[in-house]
């Protein structure tokens, strides 16, 4: 008779959970490597004499990576189902470390190096689309992985870790990024140095993370629930005993049986309004405009007039990862529903305050301190509570395709909102001149923080201390209203 763990390992626990904690950490570092890189890649490939570089592709391909985001939130679904949530991490981990050295070397075999032509530019998003095909991933499953692991009590807190990694890669490469600007500070050729060589060793860096993150993931287990949803009850014992001692273990595994096989249930069984609600936050995350100062950050603040914005990014970085531990702290006590409310009228006010900063006359510290509003309510409400939400809304039978299509919307607003960014940022009106489109981009962003607030209260279940297996009671006696 096999022998389990009588009670459970909280340092097996937080081992397996900061493996899959890196991977994102990764899809924050990933998509924001652009925000330091992309000034200097624009100065690249406007040098390329067989075509003209133009903002509209300057847009598209600091937003490439978003495609990739798109089509990987597609994958994860059919992957996770079909691979396991493990091997499909393993996946994703590769196409971070491919896509960051494609990336620093787009000319590898077919191109001069140094020499900005329209071909190497589609072979540097094609590298770009692979990594962002690898966040795809790692947004949906990371989270996915989490919540399976979690015991019900600490699973808001364990899975608000995961936009705690996120927001830490964010601020890790804001860090590495401004620390390669400062390395060639008194050189005077700096800006040559920065369009030649400097976005390049900012897109390398992420080779460091991503080789770490490939091989961790080979040391921890599979997920016990699509384990238990696979016929493997014996391997889905051992991890659970592992976490919560055998007698719980039992309990949950039973529990788990209980909600039927994966593969056989249709993505609507439990009726259109959880896939409605949960495609509607993921759509609500990216509306609201984050990326767009996430990911333009030092072009935002040198806008506003401030000097140092690399520094200054660093320093919304720092607040960002700051606030983030507020939602870590709070999750299981102030529940969901709260914190989402109460961060989407504070993300309202700080845009609100900076679109009217660019029409009124202000004090020159409101502009910069309404974007770190902004940022800073954000990071205690959308940006780690809708990825609970999304692991632990769905029930288990459906989670892998409802969790994937819900992350495909996430990923498609996040592309649109911010290849539009930039257009919408410097639209002109009259006597207004850019003022008007510094005003309208986040006036928009404030009012659909406001209709956000709305959706959540009225739409959106509170879902602390509920087991994943509540969850597809709830749906399951909705569904027959």
């Amino acid at each position: 008779m096999t022998q389990y763990r009588q009670t459970g390992s909280p340092g097996y626990l937080f081992s397996i959970v900061l493996v899959a904690v890196i991977g994102g950490l990764l899809f924050g570092y990933d998509t924001a490597v652009i925000s330091g890189a992309e000034k200097g890649l624009q100065a690249f490939f406007q040098s390329a004499s067989d075509f003209t570089y133009t903002d509209g592709w300057h847009g598209f391909t600091t937003s490439s990576a978003l495609i990739g985001c798109i089509i990987g939130a597609f994958l994860s679904g059919w992957m996770a189902s079909r691979l396991g949530r493990k091997k499909s991490l393993f996946c994703a981990g590769i196409m971070f470390f491919l896509s960051a050295l494609g990336s620093y070397y787009p000319e590898f075999l077919f191109f001069q190096k140094g020499v900005a032509t329209k071909s190497l530019l589609v072979a540097f998003n094609l590298y770009r689309v692979l990594g962002g095909i690898g966040v795809g991933l790692a947004s949906a499953l990371c989270p996915m992985y989490i919540a399976e692991v979690a015991p019900a009590n600490k699973r808001g807190t364990l899975v608000s870790w995961n936009q705690f990694a996120i927001i830490f890669g964010q601020l890790v490469v804001y860090f590495v990024n401004f620390l390669i600007i400062r390395s060639h500070a008194n050189d005077p050729q700096v800006v040559e140095w920065t369009n030649s060589v400097g976005w390049r060793i900012m897109f390398v860096s992420e080779c460091v993370p991503a080789g770490l993150f490939t091989l961790l993931i080979l040391l921890v287990p599979e997920t016990p629930r699509f384990l238990a949803l696979n016929g493997k009850d014996e391997k889905a014992l051992e991890v659970l005993s592992n976490i919560n001692g055998e007698a719980k273990g039992r309990e949950i595994l039973a529990e788990i049986k209980a909600t039927a096989v994966e593969k056989t249930e249709k993505l609507f069984s439990y009726g259109w309004m959880v896939i409605f609600i949960g495609c509607m936050l993921s759509v609500f995350q990216q509306a609201i405009g984050i990326n767009a100062v996430l990911y333009f950050a030092p072009r935002i603040f040198e806008s506003m007039g401030v000097s140092n914005n690399m520094l200054f990014t660093v320093i919304m970085g720092v607040i960002n990862i700051s606030f983030t531990l507020v939602a870590v702290f709070t999750v299981e006590k102030l529940g969901r529903k709260p914190l989402l409310i109460t961060g989407s009228l504070g993300m309202a006010v700080g845009a609100l305050g900076v679109a009217l900063s660019n029409v009124m006359t202000l004090p020159a510290f409101i502009a910069p301190l309404s974007i770190m509003v902004y940022s800073a309510c954000f990071m205690f409400s959308w940006g780690p509570i809708c990825w609970v939400y999304i692991s632990e809304l769905f029930p288990n039978t459906i989670r892998s395709q409802a969790t994937a299509l819900a992350v495909a919307f996430q990923w498609i607003f996040n592309f649109i909102v911010s290849s539009t960014f930039v257009p919408m940022y410097n639209m002109r009106l009259g006597s207004m001149g850019d003022s008007f489109g510094h005003f309208f981009a986040y006036a928009l962003y404030g009012v659909i923080c406001i209709i956000a607030a709305v959706f959540v209260w009225r739409l959106v279940p509170e879902t602390k201390g509920k087991t994943l297996e509540d969850m597809t009671a709830l749906w399951r006696e909705r569904s027959k209203k």
